[in-house]
């Protein structure tokens, strides 16, 4: 720089600009990407005067370093007070923004529930529990002979057929009962036996009432001398517990090849008290579950002694109870998860 009138000069041009410059800033952001184009030692319009210091005759570096000090405290100060006034301004905005109004009715809070197949299956495993039931949970896949042979089911039978049945390979498939529990159960452990096996089963089956996944529930009891009145009195409990205090059962005989004899078990139609309504189809009953005595093939092919030992099973559809119990038309409502029906629904 040839001498301190063009230094003065060029100081007085970078004040203007930066008088200028700060009257279109709006933010406390915009003041520190300026502040740096201007102040930085290396690319600042005043920071990168000092290196300039070596060029300058040593008679004037005094005066040059005071003129440059002193137009570096006047933007630092410009900066300052800007940037306090606009943090300031900053943050009443976002106090502004984040007030409470006390004052204002606090917001409903949402308590979940849980769904509606999981509280039914709470309750059949709380009411069977409180009868001495233990809980056998079995495999989701299972092996053809499990599902199928031990429960004495032919070769021939319609429910091994490939439009009923998921089959993996040729020797496993995703299990379509619970019932195939039973065989691990007393291949495991002799008589008394007391369980109930929940869990997911799967056929191939898709309507209104029917899912390819649904929940079931079997049960079993194998002791001396169990008879179809064991199982009839045992189930007035249940569906009393489930239903209502004055509901009642009654046993239709029906065919399955695990049970001998077997029975399809009906209700007293709790809506209408039994008088014929729309959900129990005029009839005053409504089906609900299967069950039988466990045929003598059954219980000979898991090494119990048939002419010693009797036993009583049970399926129960958990879907099918949570339908009945809430009024609920469409399984598929059940898998669907909206919360317009499953607000509804907290027992």
């Amino acid at each position: 720089m040839a001498d301190l009138g063009e230094l003065s000069e060029k100081l007085a041009g970078i004040k203007q600009e930066i008088t200028v410059e700060l009257t279109k800033l709006d933010n406390s952001k915009a003041v520190f990407e300026y502040r740096k184009s201007i102040m930085d030692s290396k690319t600042g319009k005043i920071g990168s005067l000092m290196r300039e210091m070596g060029k300058i005759p040593n008679e004037l570096k005094s005066e040059y370093g005071k003129k440059v000090n002193e137009i570096r405290g006047w933007a630092t100060a410009e900066f300052d007070a800007l940037e306090v006034k606009f943090k300031e301004q900053e943050m009443q905005r976002r106090y502004e923004s984040e007030k409470i109004d006390v004052t204002l009715p606090s917001k409903k809070l949402t308590r979940g529930n849980l769904h509606p197949t999981t509280q039914v299956r709470n309750q059949i495993v709380d009411i069977f529990g409180s009868m001495g039931f233990a809980i056998y949970e079995g495999n989701e896949i299972e092996k053809d002979y499990y599902n199928f042979t031990a429960l004495n089911i032919p070769q021939d039978h319609p429910a091994r057929d490939m439009q009923d049945t998921f089959y993996l390979s040729p020797e496993f498939l995703l299990r379509t009962q619970t019932s195939s529990g039973q065989i691990h159960v007393m291949e495991a452990q002799q008589p008394p036996i007391k369980i109930i096996s929940p869990g997911k089963v799967f056929r191939s089956d898709d309507d209104a009432t029917h899912s390819p996944m649904f929940s079931q529930m079997e049960g079993l009891v194998v002791d001396k001398g169990i008879t179809l009145c064991d199982l009839q009195g045992m189930l007035d409990v249940f569906v009393q517990k489930i239903f209502g205090e004055d509901t009642k059962t009654r046993l239709r005989p029906s065919y399955f090849p695990f049970t001998e004899p077997s029975v399809e078990v009906d209700v007293s139609c709790f809506q209408c008290k039994g008088c014929g309504c729309k959900l129990c189809k005029g009839t005053g009953w409504i089906e609900v579950l299967g069950a039988g005595v466990v045929n003598n093939t059954v219980l000979e092919g898991c090494g119990i002694d048939s002419n010693v030992y009797s036993g009583l099973a049970f399926g129960i559809g958990i879907e099918r109870i949570a339908m009945l119990k809430y009024g609920i038309n469409n399984i598929k409502l059940l898998f669907e998860s909206d919360l317009r029906v499953l607000d509804q629904i907290d027992d």
